[in-house]
């Protein structure tokens, strides 16, 4: 054996308990493979599934896996975007079906990586939370045999008595908010519990984001409303058009809520490069907490949601919604209401569906259905401009109609859109020319249907329609706290520095008091050097040093502290 394998295991022994318990990091063993038997290998598996390792592993794995999900369509949020992807790859798609890749976050491999880091990180936060724990209720160790084998180490001789030298050690190191006691004739004392501390915040702080996430994707609720200004919505599911939720969601875990949409503002740039370019979207609305909550007006904009509880509504689309009314034959209203149109373009050129399905009767007095193709432009542009609205504002609104008659199919029982027609049974009305009946209509104008069948009127009042997405998220706040946790938990683990300090002060056998200082840290670091030749310069003030036997005149510098085994 060397002389320095030599020197570094006897400073392992005088430092002893000084030495340790600088953190509550499991200590690394030397792996060895059990003996044969169930107990044996459990053992084992759990000490490897609870090693710091395994847990930085298994959350660069949870990490990976959240990529494909990421950029693969997720039947939980798209349907229709996974059919398109089949569509377009029909030998990759049956590939992501058996690996489960078109769900992701509740696939069997995602669900295993998941579960084991959550073990894994109590398996590693318990044993050092308690161990934490035992360190707070105890003492800093008593300073050891040899302080001038440590890395930071000064010392100096003075007049002073010992015990005063450590009273005033004492209280200067409890000023700096160490713990301090006096242990035989030295002070030991200790300072950064808040660096294991932010450590375990941080670990903590992962389980409870594991944990929001998990609550979030297995109770939490999307759905959609579109809104016809006037219109009421209730938060219950037979009032969304479309709504998808979790695997333990249930109805009743709805916040009971709802409100009116009075009424929605859009403005845009009028001129410049930016013409068209939306400057103002809001609803205004007016909203009830609870079955008996009083009412409240607020209002929506794109990005600033309603907040209930662990609700969220969203103001997320918008729209024109002509109002139109349909005569039969003898002149009697079978028909009045705002028609919501969908956008086709940025400058919101729209299009949808009127389904008259009871109350017609044509001029032979005959039971029929009505089915109206509405196309609209809230800016006509003139001639040659028919196709597509020139501005997005209601500046010179046109309702372009296609009316047909007969059976518009939903008898049928088959499920249809409301913005599509079905004219497998349906027939076109003829104008004058023969050719299928179609007009342009601006507000306040009325559309004859040929031989007496009735009319379409469109109304001067063209209302406005908002699309809402109500999401709700129970782990939402849990999720935002442990991440702030975690922050702030991680920067105390790397920027606070766990430390010791020893004073000792003894008489010598020239009746002199010898005095020494000397620090260890958890790591290499200046910081412990710096903050040692600090202190040692306090009480060297309170303590100052007597003159050598050999040398009358020279005095001690406390703050030059020497490298390691040095001494002064």
């Amino acid at each position: 054996m060397s002389k320095t394998d030599t020197d570094t295991s006897r400073d392992r022994e005088e430092l002893g308990a000084a030495g340790s318990q600088l953190s509550t990091a499991p200590q690394e063993e030397q792996t060895i493979l059990p003996g044969l038997g169930v107990t044996g290998w459990a053992r084992w598996f759990w000490r490897q599934l609870t090693s710091m390792r395994v847990a930085l592993l298994l959350l660069l794995l949870l990490s990976l896996g959240a990529i494909p999900g990421s950029l693969i369509p997720q039947t939980g949020a798209d349907v229709s975007k996974v059919e398109d992807f089949r569509a377009a790859h029909k030998t990759l798609a049956p590939v992501y079906d058996k690996l489960g890749l078109f769900h992701v976050y509740s696939s069997v491999w995602f669900s295993a990586i998941y579960i084991l880091l959550f073990v894994s990180l109590i398996g590693c936060i318990v044993p050092r939370t308690w161990q934490f724990v035992g360190q707070l209720r105890g003492r800093p160790p008593g300073a050891p045999r040899r302080l001038n084998r440590l890395p930071a180490h000064t010392t100096w001789r003075t007049t002073e008595d010992p015990e005063r030298v450590r009273e005033a050690a004492l209280a200067l190191l409890r000023k700096r908010r160490f713990r301090a006691h006096v242990v035989g004739d030295a002070v030991a004392a200790e300072k950064g519990y808040l660096r294991e501390l932010g450590n375990l915040v941080f670990h903590i702080a992962l389980i409870v984001l594991l944990v929001a996430f998990a609550s979030g994707q297995l109770y939490k609720s999307d759905g959609t409303k579109l809104m016809v200004e006037g219109d009421g919505f209730s938060n219950a599911l037979p009032m969304y058009d479309d709504f998808k939720s979790g695997s333990l969601f249930q109805p009743d875990d709805l916040v009971p809520f709802s409100f009116t949409l009075k009424d929605f503002k859009g403005t845009y740039e009028l001129s410049g490069p930016n013409r068209g370019t939306a400057r103002t979207f809001q609803a205004r609305i007016a909203y009830n907490k609870g079955a008996y909550g009083k009412q409240t007006t607020t209002t929506i904009k794109v990005n600033e949601p309603l907040k209930i509880d662990d609700s969220k509504v969203y103001l997320v689309s918008h729209g024109y919604a002509p109002v139109i009314t349909v005569r039969d034959g003898k002149g009697k209203v079978v028909y009045r209401d705002a028609v919501p149109l969908l956008p086709l373009d940025g400058n919101v050129t729209s299009q949808g569906v009127v389904k008259v399905m009871d109350g017609y009767r044509d001029a032979d007095g005959k039971k029929e259905q009505l089915g109206i193709k509405a196309f609209f432009l809230p800016t006509y542009g003139g001639a040659g401009m028919e196709i597509a609205s020139a501005f997005p504002a209601l500046l010179n609104p046109v309702l372009n109609l296609e009316p047909y008659h007969g059976d518009l199919g939903v008898d049928s029982g088959l499920p249809q859109s409301v913005y599509q027609l079905d004219k497998s049974h349906m027939k076109d009305y003829k104008d004058a020319k023969g050719a299928q009946l179609r007009d342009n209509l601006k507000p306040g104008e009325t559309m004859k249907l040929p031989g007496g069948a009735g009319s379409i009127t469109f109304e001067k009042d063209v209302k406005e329609w908002a699309g809402f997405e109500i999401v709700q998220e129970p782990g939402g706040g849990w999720a935002l706290t442990g991440a702030l946790a975690a922050i702030f938990g991680l920067a105390g683990s790397l920027f606070i520095q766990r430390r010791r300090v020893w004073v000792r002060a003894v008489r010598g056998a020239d009746g002199v008091t010898v005095v020494e200082m000397a620090g260890l840290g958890r790591s290499e670091s200046a910081k412990v050097p710096e903050e040692l030749g600090d202190l040692a310069a306090i009480l060297y003030d309170q303590a100052p040093g007597a003159p050598d036997p050999g040398d009358p005149a020279a005095t001690p510098d406390p703050q030059a502290v020497p490298a390691e085994g040095a001494e002064k």
